[in-house]
């Protein structure tokens, strides 16, 4: 019976009581009410109002995104990294636990196994890291750049291993530490792991030079390519005397005499190596014979020659460009390679200067030819280490 009476009834809501239910989003929103209500209150236009600024806000106010300080990350390279293979080392704080370190013959993914390859190349190689510069090369970028000399300690004449390059690192921008470091040999074109040119130049660098165990013009290597090594040559004295051509010893033994103790104060002189020939044109036509001495010397406290035709010379250092090769220097063999430096330099876009000079390390009489260390040196003009 109550169900059939309210089956009876129809309800219809009144007009001005019926309710607009709208769903408010932030990017939609309506500005003004639908036509056929009437807005009463105030509080409502508040609301409406509200909800408008509320959904501009949401659409202008971009994503917020992290921010690095890469100029300080800079500068941190620059006092971490020459701790690279010393008792400190660097610190792995600075690092993800995740890192991409690539070289052309190394892999590594972890933090772990970076600092493993560092630890087991200062063990078997006992390496000298030299960071020439760094800068921030990309948002989240720092690219450095190196030399690295290594003597390989396992084999009886502990060869000297030389590499330059540049290193690409990665910043996590949500970390702020490195994520990355991938290296760049200058000495070889194929710089992917894993690159068979690059095994190929460490077994080439294994090979036999004999080097005497005597003081040498110091100089610090910037870039070794293919062919030559760039050099910053410290300043130096040598004592020196006419020759007749670069691979010659005319006057060798008035020079090799000064050093012996004939000279003003018969004063016995250490002897260093090498010995140089210069030429000072590009025809050859003048050319001296020269043996660098101590470093310890000046020249005021050496004694003056006493023979006619030998002077001192201070020699300002600069940056030079030189060529290894083994054998017996002859004066045809030295201008070959003095011609292939050149070539390479002018192709490699450099300044190479007139004149070279032939570096002698050894005594022909008394070692093999193969294992003679010989290298012919061009001063370089306006050089740049980019």
């Amino acid at each position: 019976m109550a169900t059939s009476q309210l089956s009876g009834h129809i309800f219809r809501p009144s007009l001005h009581r019926r309710t607009i239910f709208r769903q408010y989003h932030p990017t939609s929103v309506f500005l003004t009410p639908p036509k056929n209500i009437k807005t009463k209150t105030l509080k409502y236009d508040r609301k409406i109002k509200w909800l408008i600024k509320f959904s501009l806000v949401d659409k202008q106010s971009p994503t917020k995104k992290p921010t690095v300080d890469m100029n300080q990350l800079v500068e941190f390279l620059y006092e971490d990294l020459p701790h690279l293979f010393d008792d400190q080392g660097i610190d792995r704080k600075a690092y993800d636990d995740y890192v991409k370190f690539r070289d052309p013959i190394t892999k590594h993914d972890s933090i772990d196994g970076y600092l493993f390859n560092i630890a087991m190349l200062k063990q078997l190689f006992k390496p000298d890291f030299q960071l020439h510069w760094a800068k921030q090369t990309g948002p989240y970028e720092i690219t450095t750049r190196w030399t690295m000399v290594m003597k390989f300690i396992l084999l009886p004449w502990k060869p000297e291993l030389v590499f330059t390059g540049t290193s690409v690192m990665g910043v996590n921008p949500e970390t702020n530490k490195f994520n990355s470091h991938v290296d760049y040999w200058d000495s070889i074109k194929n710089n992917e792991y894993f690159s068979l040119e690059g095994l190929l130049e460490v077994i080439k660098q294994l090979r036999i030079y004999k080097t005497p165990d005597l003081e040498t013009p110091s100089y610090q290597i910037l870039r070794r390519t293919t062919t030559y090594e760039v050099r910053k040559y410290d300043t130096f004295i040598v004592v020196e005397t006419e020759g007749d051509n670069l691979a010659g010893n005319r006057g060798f033994n008035d020079v090799a005499g000064y050093i012996f103790g004939k000279n003003a104060a018969t004063e016995k002189i250490p002897m260093t190596t090498p010995v140089f020939t210069q030429a000072f044109d590009a025809e050859k036509s003048k050319v001296s014979i020269q043996i660098v001495l101590p470093s310890d010397k000046s020249l005021n406290s050496l004694p003056a020659p006493n023979q006619e035709g030998i002077s001192l010379r201070k020699t300002e250092g600069g940056i030079a460009a030189a060529l290894k090769f083994s054998g017996k220097p002859t004066d045809d063999i030295v201008r070959e390679k003095e011609k292939q430096l050149r070539s390479s330099l002018i192709k490699d876009g450099l300044k190479p200067q007139s004149g070279c000079m032939l570096a002698r390390y050894n005594d022909p009489g008394r070692t093999w030819k193969f294992i003679m260390r010989n290298e012919v040196l061009i001063w370089l003009e306006d050089f740049k280490l980019d």
